[in-house]
């Protein structure tokens, strides 16, 4: 059996938001970051090369192989910020729908700029997205 590609690394934050060579976009990451990292109680450990994750969910494919992934993370991506987190708990339409310019993918959502968001409901909707992870949570 393969072993999953994006796996945790030994690269610090540091250096990772080092990388990010837009200055704006880097003050983005490091904000994000403070904001994960509170949410979750958990520091950042850098997935691959390009993903700070914060914390570690256990999930499971539909052939029955179960893989790690950061319980929410994020990369710095040339077009603005890639969020990983989940929706489809209760209310997740309705804090999207007051979060400001946004779209989102499947598990992801895209922000050119966090100055784009309402960032009380962001952390609402990042709290919302790790309680719903919660069973999977690995400790």
């Amino acid at each position: 059996m393969s072993e999953p590609k994006t796996r945790p690394t030994g690269t610090t934050v540091q250096t990772f938001l080092s990388g990010v060579t837009d200055p704006a976009r880097r003050a983005d990451c490091v904000a994000v970051a403070e904001l994960m990292q509170q949410v979750t109680g958990e520091a950042a450990v850098i997935w691959g090369s390009s993903i700070a994750g914060f914390g570690v969910c256990r999930y499971r494919y539909g052939n029955g192989r179960e893989a790690d992934w950061p319980l929410i993370g994020f990369a710095a991506r040339k077009n603005g910020l890639t969020l990983y987190c989940v929706f489809g708990f209760d209310g997740s339409d309705a804090l999207l729908a007051r979060l400001g310019k946004h779209r989102t993918g499947k598990g992801c959502l895209y922000l050119r700029s966090l100055a784009d968001a309402d960032r009380t409901v962001l952390a609402d909707l990042l709290r919302r997205s790790v309680a719903a992870r919660e069973p999977q949570r690995v400790r």
